[in-house]
Formats: structure tokens, sequence, C-alpha cells
């Protein structure tokens, strides 16, 4: 049988013995076949079938593979390298129905030989894959959640974070805000989960750079169609209404993670005041006017292999496999036990386009990185910015440093 009519046939198997079974299975481009290479490194990338919202511009690209899109660009670049050293790299791509049980998809990994996890999972899901025992050797790559407690009182010593976390992107907004000395804020957030949880994120950098949240409001009004109800009341009377009768204040802080209510805000508030937080200036991993540092060159792969721009999960997904592609280039090892002690040790930076070379914290398991700071066209600035110092590095300037963390892990 010939080699493609083999693959061919091994795939289909695969389709229909995963369909069985609950959750749905799909390989990417490797370059190198892992099976023929003279070291296979396979990698798991697990999402969970669950509705995220549209963007509410229609002019915002619609990305049904967000995350993934990195992950497999970071494959790519991996085997590029891996050619010549005879390592190939294969992307393994699990959809988990939502609430469905991990049991089958870790199985399936374990008769794979596969203990590398890329997880585009919510918090919750992520502590219930990082608990379950069979995942207790494996390692595990966070793409996704952002929650502070992940990094702060329930970390994983088998769960590394890709993701900036709500603190860093806070701590990273208040740091400009700070050197622009925009010291009074008025913070209006939703009623959602994430959108509490970020305004708390606010709320600590406020206190911890030296600002002074002026007044805060909550916006807790229920809209129709996201796409469609933009009449009168919801874009421009409602959005005055909200922000009339304000104390003094330098910036209108919103904490909208959701895209109910921020993106009305700009221009259509009573006092003329700059928005930043989730709309207006934002912080993020990774915005499409990157092109300082080699960024453009990225860019170009990126939209060449996925036709449209790179999104920060898409940067997180490549993050972490050209993390593991970096420790695997350098120990010769695909064990998780060697990746592990190989990116945690001092002789570990990845570059990730950004200036620096990115580190993991080692009490808590997150990247030090940049957090760029972005209009919806043009790169404003990148935290941390000049000043802000820290007796290791200025990254840890960001977010929950080890002294704040509970965490204590590889100590």
């Amino acid at each position: 049988m010939p080699a493609r009519t083999r693959q061919a046939v091994m795939l289909a198997a695969s389709l229909i013995s995963t369909a069985a079974i609950g959750c749905s299975l799909a390989f990417s481009r490797p370059a190198v076949a892992a099976e023929t290479a003279q070291l296979a490194v396979r990698i798991a990338y697990i999402r969970e079938d669950i509705d995220e919202p549209l963007p509410l511009s229609l002019v915002e690209v619609v990305a049904e593979d967000k995350g993934i899109a990195g992950a497999r660009l970071a494959i790519d670049d991996n085997n590029t390298t891996g050619r010549f050293l005879g390592h190939g790299y294969e992307l393994t791509e699990l959809t988990l129905p939502a609430a469905g049980d991990f049991a089958p998809l870790l199985e399936r990994m374990a008769a794979d030989g596969t203990a590398l996890i890329v997880a585009d999972l919510t918090a919750e899901r992520l502590i219930e894959l990082a608990d379950r025992p069979e995942a207790a050797d494996s390692l595990i790559f966070n793409i996704r959640a952002e929650d502070d407690e992940l990094r702060v009182t329930e970390c994983r010593a088998n769960v590394f974070h890709l993701i900036p976390s709500r603190a860093m992107k806070a701590d990273a907004l208040a740091q400009y805000l700070s050197f622009k000395r925009w010291s009074r804020w008025v913070l209006i957030y939703g009623a959602r989960d994430g959108d509490r949880a970020f305004a708390d994120a606010l709320r600590r950098s406020a206190e911890r750079f030296g600002a002074t949240i002026v007044e805060e409001r909550l916006y807790e009004f229920t809209a129709g169609s996201r796409r469609t109800d933009t009449g009168q009341q919801q874009v421009q009377r409602q959005m005055i209404e909200l922000t009339q009768r304000l104390p003094e204040h330098d910036v209108l802080m919103v904490s909208d993670e959701n895209e109910v209510f921020g993106e009305y805000l700009p221009y259509r508030t009573w006092d003329p005041r700059p928005v930043v937080g989730t709309q207006g200036l934002v912080p993020t991993a990774w915005h499409r006017s990157q092109e300082q540092w080699g960024g453009t060159q990225l860019q170009r792969r990126f939209e060449g292999a996925a036709g449209r721009w790179m999104l920060e999960r898409d940067y997180a997904g490549w993050a972490a496999i050209r993390s593991v592609g970096e420790a695997v280039t350098r120990t010769g090892s695909a064990d998780a036990a060697a990746i592990k002690d190989y990116i945690l040790s001092e002789a570990f930076q990845l570059g990730g386009f950004k200036g620096v070379g990115l580190t993991f914290r080692p009490w808590n398991q997150q990247l030090r990185q940049p957090v760029l700071l972005a209009s919806p066209l043009m790169l404003v600035s990148v935290s941390p910015q000049e000043g802000f110092l820290n007796p290791r590095t200025p990254l840890d300037t960001l977010g929950f440093d080890e002294p704040e963390s509970e965490c204590r892990l590889n100590q």
C-alpha cells in the first residue's frame, strides 16, 4: 500500500475510533513524520467544544481556529529545525465535548505515548485536567485561562502558563498610566465573572502603582443581538447616561471581557476622556500592529499559513510549542521531565519577538513576557515601563511576584 494511502487509512480509522468515544480528532501537517524521525515529539492540543461570542464589530476577523492556528505554525517552525536534527514534531488536535470526560482523550494519548499537552481550556477544566492521575507526568501548557488564582493559590506542578494573567495585564496598563501621570481612574465593569475578576486586578494595580479609582459603576444592561441591536438607546443615549455625573478623572477604565458594552464607550462618554482596559487602549500578549523585534516576520508567516492576522491566543499556542521545540533541540530528548527541567533552567530563553528572551517563573511556571499596549490599529507602548525595577528582572513587575504568591513550585 502506498505511504500516502496508508496514512489516509490510518487517519480515517483514528477518526472513527475517536468518534465512538465521544471526542473529535484531527492531525496537523507534520513536515517531518514523527514515526520516521529519529526522535518523535508528539504533542496534543485539547480544546472544549464551547461557544465563544462573535466579535462585536463586523470588521473584526471571525477566527474559528483561534489558538490552534498558532500551534500549527509552531509545529512547522519546529520541524524546520528538526529536519536537520532528525526530530519530528506531530500535533494531535483533540476536541472535548462540552462538559465531557477527559478519560477517553487521556487513554488515547497514553497509548500514543503523548505526554505534552497544549490546553485551550477554561480555568475550571484546566485544573480538572491537571489533577487527573493519568496527567500527573504530563506537561500541560495553558494558553487560555488568565485567572490569577492559577498563579497564586491553585498552582499545579504539571501546568505552565503561556497566556499573561489578568494581574499582568492590569499592571502593564497601570505602569503606562503612571508614566503618563493619569492617576485618577473611573472604573466601569460588567456583571460577568471575567469582568469582575479583571476589575479586581485593576483595583490591585491602582493600589500598587499609586492610582486612585475615584468612582466605580457596574454595567448590567442586557442587550439583544450583539451584532444588530446597536440602536440609539444602546449606542448613544445609554453610554451618555452611564458616564454622566462622574468625579474629575483622567481615564475611563473598562472591564468588559465579552464585549457587551465596552466597544460603545469611546467617543460616546459624557466627559471627553480616553478609554482604557478591555477596550480602547488594551493590554495584550500580541497585537496585529506589532512589527518591532522581527514581529513583522512572524505576522507575515502566520497570515500566510492561517489567512488572517495573529490573535493573542494564537501567540500563546505558538509560544507553547516553540518552548517545547527549544527544549528538545537543546537537550535532544522528548521526555516530559527532561523538557520541564530545561525550560525551568537558567539556560532556557524563548525568542518571542518582544525584544527580550522569555523565561518561566519557577514559583508558579508563568511565562515572563512584555505586555503590549495597543489601540485598535496601532501599538502604543510596551510594559514593563522604564523605571519599574525588580531584583530579578523588570518583567517580574507585571503580575504577582514571588512574595505575593502562595505558590512555591520547584523549590
